[in-house]
């Protein structure tokens, strides 16, 4: 993103007091102005229609950003960090987000009743397998008619890239940025197969940017020639 729409989008997570924590500030300039993840997403996003639930919301970003770029659906995030949640709730409140909300959830155990649209970022490879296909198959029943499922995920190639992630994902659980460690990392084929038996179109599409990440977006959405389920 431009560096004036990331700043402002940042300036909800300022610190109420002049010498608080900035932590969350920074983090969320660096991320909005660095990471390829918003405009792809938007991208997807934009023929998508009826509400979004965002699975694995952490702070909230998205919600931000797809308000300033006038995506005016309803929003639901979801995160099992109840801490993040809290600060997502401040910050959406400080940016006046309309129709959104953050919701403490395990998503890996249930998931809220919705039908429209699904984010799924950098979500996955935080569970084991069994629970990966679980959650695809719950979030791919939950993509109405003109919806779509966005998922970024690393997907397991054995390349410079995939050791890069896997490195980086570890670190930031040790830092404490995240409070699960990396279980197990999909390869397209795992991605793949629930979203065929659910009846979606997918494409996948590198989304590397100028990381040295592997990550992966994945657009799933259904079928118009296919009856309605």
């Amino acid at each position: 993103m431009a560096r004036e729409q990331a700043r402002r989008i940042a300036a909800a997570f300022m610190p109420a007091q002049r010498f608080g924590n900035r932590r969350d500030y920074y983090y969320s300039r660096g991320k909005l102005g660095s990471d390829p993840l918003y405009p792809g997403v938007l991208a997807a996003l934009a023929p998508a229609r009826g509400p979004l639930l965002d699975i694995g919301c952490g702070l909230g970003l998205l919600a931000h950003v797809l308000r300033q770029h006038g995506w005016l659906q309803p929003y639901r995030g979801v995160d099992i960090d109840a801490d993040k949640i809290v600060r997502a709730q401040r910050a959406g409140t400080r940016a006046a987000l309309a129709d959104a909300t953050f919701t403490c959830l395990d998503a890996s155990a249930d998931l809220p009743d919705h039908h429209g649209s699904v984010a799924l970022l950098d979500v996955l490879q935080y569970l084991p397998p069994e629970a990966q296909t679980a959650l695809l198959r719950g979030a791919a029943a939950r993509v109405a008619p003109g919806g779509r499922l966005v998922i970024r995920t690393t997907l397991a190639d054995r390349s410079g890239r995939d050791r890069a992630t896997r490195i980086t994902d570890m670190l930031a659980h040790l830092v404490g940025w995240m409070g699960t460690r990396p279980r197990h990392y999909p390869d397209a084929a795992t991605v793949r197969a629930p979203l065929d038996a659910a009846g979606l179109q997918l494409t996948m599409a590198p989304l590397y940017g100028n990381t040295p990440f592997n990550n992966w977006l994945i657009v799933a959405a259904p079928d118009p020639a296919a009856p309605a389920r």
